[in-house]
């Protein structure tokens, strides 16, 4: 991609001007930096919706008007996430150029509550695997090289509270062996764009399905000493060199779901990182010591799975039938 985005010079189209701070006096060291405070993915997640923008007849700069009626012409077409979205890369137009900012007017402001309002939806959240499902699923898997390996991802994805992307994002050289199991340093997550890093510890599992035990013996198995840990496996057992995508995990997921009888429609990627959180407030385990292993920032960013563990913790109806 055109990694000058944030130096252009104005220009009449929206593309052009995307994000277009006026660096011609600054310092080569000071633009650089400018340069790399947007990720690659979000300035080019930024320069689509300006081009889509664009394409149906925006400019920039845009009036409030201009911008109420590109989001509602678009209202029955995207969801309110993505709507929101491309509010956030026009605003992100203007203001990198010191432009009046039209998505702060009221008129933006009150048509996008007016499309949340219609096209409200409720969310579809990953169905979490759950600690005896998990237990179960783990039960039926075989001995082979693959086998080796989706135990290995389920049961370090489900004990580490990973996201998918923080899951095979892992290298041989983020796992550390300690006395009491296993120390994983997560490089760059989700929430953690500056790659300041965090550490979490997996200890040895007292159940029948050990997390550092199915590491050592995918690792051990599939000889990798170096680079992505989770990597595809070949029908014929062959163990490729590259790193296994966020895809993949879903469909591992969903396959080894399906074999135990259960429904794996609504499970996903993330099914492992919300079974994690949902089973500990169902063991009563504090929202700290799961913040602590999953990097959430808040307990409100743990709301959803505190209220689903809890769901039938002193459930009254319990007193009465």
């Amino acid at each position: 991609m055109d990694n000058s985005l944030l130096s252009r010079p104005k220009s009449e189209t929206v593309t052009d001007v995307a994000f277009a701070i006026n660096c011609t006096t600054l310092d080569p060291a000071v633009e650089g930096f400018v340069q790399a405070s947007l990720s690659a993915n979000t300035q080019r997640a930024y320069l689509s919706d300006l081009a889509q923008f664009e394409g149906c007849g925006g400019t920039v700069p845009a009036s409030p008007e201009m911008v109420a009626s590109y989001i509602a012409s678009q209202a029955s077409a995207l969801s309110v996430a993505t709507l929101q979205r491309r509010l956030a890369s026009i605003s992100k137009a203007h203001t990198a150029r010191r432009l009046p900012n039209p998505v702060s007017a009221e008129l933006v402001r009150a048509t996008m509550r007016g499309i949340r309002r219609t096209n409200s939806k409720a969310v579809k959240e990953a169905q979490p695997l759950l600690r005896d499902d998990l237990l179960a699923v783990l039960d039926r898997i075989g001995d082979t090289i693959r086998d080796a390996r989706d135990r290995a991802l389920l049961l370090i994805g489900f004990a580490g509270g990973f996201r998918r992307s923080e899951l095979v994002g892992l290298d041989t050289t983020d796992i550390a062996s300690v006395r009491q199991g296993i120390v994983i340093t997560l490089r760059r997550s989700k929430t953690d764009q500056l790659g300041v890093g965090r550490q979490l510890g997996i200890p040895f599992g007292r159940a029948r399905h050990c997390p550092v035990r199915a590491l050592e013996e995918w690792l051990a198995s599939s000889k990798i000493e170096t680079g992505p840990i989770f990597r595809p496996v070949s029908q014929s057992g062959i163990v490729a060199a590259g790193r296994l995508s966020g895809e993949a995990v879903a469909l591992i997921v969903k396959e080894r779901v399906a074999v135990v009888g259960i429904d794996p429609v609504r499970f996903s990627g993330h099914s492992l990182r919300a079974g994690f959180a949902t089973s500990a407030v169902m063991a009563g385990v504090s929202t700290g010591k799961i913040r602590a292993q999953t990097g959430h920032a808040s307990d409100a960013m743990l709301s959803r799975y505190v209220r689903d563990g809890e769901l039938f913790i002193g459930n009254a109806i319990g007193a009465l039938l």
